[in-house]
């Protein structure tokens, strides 16, 4: 269980971080501000600053966040009227730093109870000083920090460096940051699976006989034998080799085979096995593997383009009308199946992180508001009309997006624990 939780920990860690990774680092060459880049939810365990960004690690390992200026994230709800905090100027007097913490405690700073504050337009913060019943009004640096509530430390967000006002091309980018690294790290994993597996299974027509319960072996085939016809079918490749056997169950065949240049002829009688509810043909043979380097690096580009269009199949037929929770895995059943991939030792941990990485792509691509391709899907919008969706409309949108994936996720977390638990 404690190697599960670890492994659970790590994946998830490692998803997540790829992911918001992808969103920070196009967000700052985008000229967009990171306030805050957090791996897990929750309070924070610790946090580093450097340059603009606050980096934190927090204590629940299930998700993260990157907090970029001007996505809701309003500092005057941290500056509302009658705050006290704290300030520190600079040799020009302007704030450098205003603390709401009572968590920290700046001993030569300045009081303040706030009354107003703007730290997006014109940057200035006033407020009642030592009991005084005037108003003080000082200029805010633009690179001035807010300590927060719970202490942690993050730059002001000024409007010029803040999200929804960045070029609406740089914010689709920005947006399709993290569903491209999720594709990026699927190919990566893929690739380093075959590199530990030692090659990749080739496409071709020749096979390798199983060692045991083996027609073909027991006919007399060979490995490396190329097996080009099967009753006169053409099998040029494994694909198609596989087709003519498995839909050819319990009969006799005749084979045709390639060895050294040489035809051969085969004929003997397949065997079966129950693949749901349905026979197939099977005659006890493994594709050969490539083991050239070409092979092994390009099998990560191939495997996720297929599991690609295999998820995307798979969305297809739910929408068509069949869908069913159980299509569906979230966290409790992501637990369950980390349990099944350890068992499978380093191998199975490297699949599984390539399976969940390109699932989370394309369950990101899906155009619902609070997802990826919902915001991808407004960027859209905004470039055809020419203007940004009104900041309510969107934040309704959003709202009901999120409310949509809250009860979802409900039901799906119900619903594994039954599956995986309860049965």
């Amino acid at each position: 269980m404690v190697i599960t939780i670890l492994a659970f920990i790590i994946v998830f860690g490692i998803l997540v971080f790829v992911h918001e990774f992808g969103h920070f680092i196009v967000a700052k060459k985008s000229g967009i501000m990171v306030r805050e880049f957090s791996i897990g939810m929750g309070p924070k365990i610790i946090y580093y600053r450097h340059n603009e960004t606050t980096y934190t690690i927090r204590i629940l390992p299930l998700g993260g966040y990157v907090r970029m200026a001007g996505i809701a994230d309003d500092d005057s709800q941290e500056l509302s009227p009658g705050t006290p905090v704290t300030l520190k100027l600079n040799d020009k007097n302007e704030v450098v730093q205003i603390n709401t913490s009572k968590k920290q405690h700046v001993l030569d700073g300045l009081p303040l109870e706030v009354t107003d504050a703007d730290l997006q337009h014109n940057l200035w913060i006033e407020g009642y000083q030592d009991n005084s019943e005037e108003v003080t009004r000082y200029k805010v640096n633009h690179d001035a920090l807010m300590v927060e509530h719970d202490g942690t430390k993050v730059q002001i967000a000024p409007e010029d460096v803040q999200f929804q006002n960045a070029p609406v091309l740089k914010k689709m980018i920005t947006n399709a940051a993290g569903i491209f690294n999720n594709v990026i790290l699927a190919i990566v994993a893929f690739s380093l699976l075959a590199f530990l597996q030692g090659g990749v299974a080739s496409n071709s027509n020749s096979v390798q006989p199983l060692n045991t319960n083996s027609v073909a072996r027991d006919a007399g085939i060979q490995n490396g034998d190329q097996i080009i016809s099967i009753d006169n079918v053409k099998t040029n490749n494994w694909t198609e080799l596989s087709k003519a056997v498995q839909n050819r169950p319990n009969k006799k065949v005749n084979v045709k085979v390639k060895r050294n240049n040489k035809i051969r002829q085969y004929t003997f009688k397949t065997s079966s096995q129950k693949v749901n509810g349905k026979s197939i043909g099977m005659i006890g043979i493994n594709n050969t593997r490539d083991k050239s380097f070409y092979a092994k690096l390009t099998y990560g580009f191939r495997e996720t383009w297929n599991m690609t269009k295999a998820l995307v199949s798979e969305l297809a037929y739910m929408v068509s009308g069949h869908f069913s929770l159980n299509d569906l895995g979230g966290p409790v059943a992501i637990f369950a199946t980390t349990s099944k991939a350890t068992s499978m030792g380093i191998d199975g941990v490297v699949y599984f992180i390539a399976f969940l990485s390109i699932n989370l792509a394309i369950m990101n691509l899906i155009p619902i508001p609070a997802l990826d391709g919902g915001k991808i899907l407004l960027n859209i919008i905004e470039a055809i009309r020419g203007k940004p969706t009104s900041e309510n409309v969107e934040t309704i949108v959003t709202l009901i997006g999120f409310a949509f994936l809250v009860i979802l996720m409900l039901l799906v977390t119900v619903n594994d624990i039954q599956r995986y638990f309860l049965h």
